[in-house]
């Protein structure tokens, strides 16, 4: 038996009990919506999972106005020491049912069981326990003392996370005394519901969180809503600037996670072996469907072809298929759209002249798959050194010094993270101190922490997300206390001396 022959073992689906047919949450129930509703289907199988609700306008409306009375009679009132015991309830919930969350996201987003059991969930419970605990702590949080929480937060997450994403904005939202409305991705909407039913196990008061399902329109809609005070956006750069644009002029307050096109850079003096698999769980995990991912290598020129071998090798061992199956390590891009996106730049950085390599696999017929990909000889002109791919391709390009390297990783208008690999510490914070990236990892890549802010600039969008600087994106600083306008009373002319202390209590002075 080769390497490569090995027995299936797919995670049973047995222990998941959904239903046919999901409605909006909101007020604490599920409710039908008054949109058409739509299919959530398996992108490793084309199959149905399940029918969900979509929301129009009203039924956003009704969730903000849910969401503002829960803010104002319970929530906003409630002290700080009271929301964190619902954050840990929360997370213990999570962690109870993370066996059946981590099938669900598999099944409904296509990335392998490995990492939707071993990443995603495990850092959902993380990150409500972390916020569990700022609860009570917001005089801590860098705004001073007594910071006041902001209203009711419109969110907006994307596909690729769909709850490791809903756990990063609504943990900090709550935490800081906050009510939300929350919309997922229209591809990937069971496992927010499923969350649903453990706010529900978890008493959360009504309309504390709300969640509205649907297309883009019902994001728009909640993100223009008037009775909305914060919106936080995890998504494409194109949708970032149109939010931007219409928040433009308004009082509300705003975060915006967008796109990337990570430059992932090995010198010479690298540990080889690490970054192999550094590049590796760079570009590769979760297909490569991850804003941060390391889609672009600079490699010193004098260890190309070595690193390219090697690469080359590690992903012959790559297995894609069944995302069910514990053996496999990429899984089936997301949907039909993103793989003829995936598709098109491939064969764009093809036409241009770059040398397209990818291992032999076997993909399924059913589902949407798309080989792990490299490409050599490429140029900082070619689209797929520019655009952000979204997939599992990488960019392979070389430089000789480190003024070549900051000026190819700069070199785009996006700016949301980086990595670097060398043995020597100085050479690291010397580059890392030039790159124009808002994550910066040594020696590693896509490693995320709770306390750990993340977030970029330029076309990367603005705001941190994590970390008490993600705390402070649901905070506004108390307002000054004003000096009252009437005159101090007058001190005595004349100060009383202290009474003397009795003999009994004087301290004896020995020399």
């Amino acid at each position: 038996m080769t390497f490569l022959e090995y027995a299936p073992a797919l995670e049973s689906t047995g222990l998941l009990n959904l239903k046919e047919h999901y409605g909006l949450f909101i007020s604490g129930e599920f409710v039908d919506g008054r949109g058409t509703a739509f299919e959530t289907i398996s992108p490793a199988t084309e199959q149905t999972i399940a029918l969900i609700s979509s929301a129009d306008d009203a039924d956003v409306d009704s969730a903000v106005v849910a969401a503002r009375l829960a803010y104002d009679t319970v929530w906003s009132t409630m002290s700080g020491r009271d929301r964190g015991k619902y954050l840990f309830r929360i997370a213990r919930l999570v962690q109870e049912r993370a066996r059946e969350l981590a099938v669900a996201e598999t099944l409904d987003n296509g990335k392998p069981i490995r990492e939707s059991r071993d990443v995603d969930v495990p850092l959902v419970a993380a990150w409500f326990f972390y916020y569990a605990g700022w609860a009570d702590k917001l005089d801590h949080a860098g705004l001073g003392a007594n910071p006041s929480s902001l209203g009711v937060a419109a969110q907006v997450i994307p596909w690729n996370f769909p709850l490791l994403m809903l756990a990063w904005k609504i943990a900090p939202a709550l935490a800081a005394g906050n009510t939300v409305v929350i919309k997922p991705a229209e591809t990937t909407s069971l496992t927010a519901l499923l969350f649903a039913e453990i706010l529900q196990q978890a008493d959360l008061p009504a309309g504390v969180v709300n969640i509205v399902t649907g297309d883009g329109a019902t994001g728009r809609a909640l993100v223009n809503h008037p009775g909305v005070n914060k919106v936080a956006f995890t998504g494409s750069t194109a949708v970032g600037r149109e939010i931007a644009r219409s928040l433009a002029g308004t009082n509300k307050k705003v975060t915006l996670e967008l796109g990337g096109k990570a430059a992932n850079i090995v010198f010479d003096d690298a540990p080889i072996d690490e970054a192999i698999e550094g590049i590796v769980n760079g570009i590769f995990f979760n297909q490569g469907q991850v804003c941060c991912a390391g889609s672009r290598l600079l490699v010193q020129e004098n260890v190309h072809d070595e690193v390219v071998e090697r690469l080359k090798a590690r992903m012959a061992t790559l297995r894609v298929g069944d995302p069910l199956d514990k053996n496999t390590d990429v899984g089936a891009i997301n949907s039909a759209a993103q793989l003829a996106r995936i598709e098109a730049l491939s064969a764009a950085g093809e036409a241009e002249g770059a040398e397209r390599w990818s291992p032999p696999c076997e993909l399924p017929q059913n589902g949407f798959w798309f080989a792990p990909t490299i490409f050599t000889n490429v140029s900082t002109s070619h689209r797929i050194a520019r655009e952000e791919i979204f997939g599992p391709v990488l960019s392979v390009l070389t430089f000789r010094t480190p003024a070549e390297a900051i000026a190819k990783a700069n070199n785009t208008p996006y700016g949301l993270s980086a990595g670097i690999w060398s043995d020597k510490g100085s050479r690291i914070l010397a580059v890392a101190d030039k790159l124009r990236a808002g994550v910066i990892w040594a020696n590693t890549f896509n490693k995320f922490d709770p306390a750990s802010p993340f977030g970029g600039y330029k076309e990367s969008g603005y705001g941190r997300e994590g970390g008490k600087h993600g705390l402070a994106a649901y905070l506004s600083p108390a307002a000054p206390i004003l000096a009252s306008a009437s005159p101090a009373p007058a001190a005595p002319a004349t100060a009383l001396p202290a009474p003397a202390l009795p003999a009994s209590r004087r301290k004896r002075v020995s020399k």
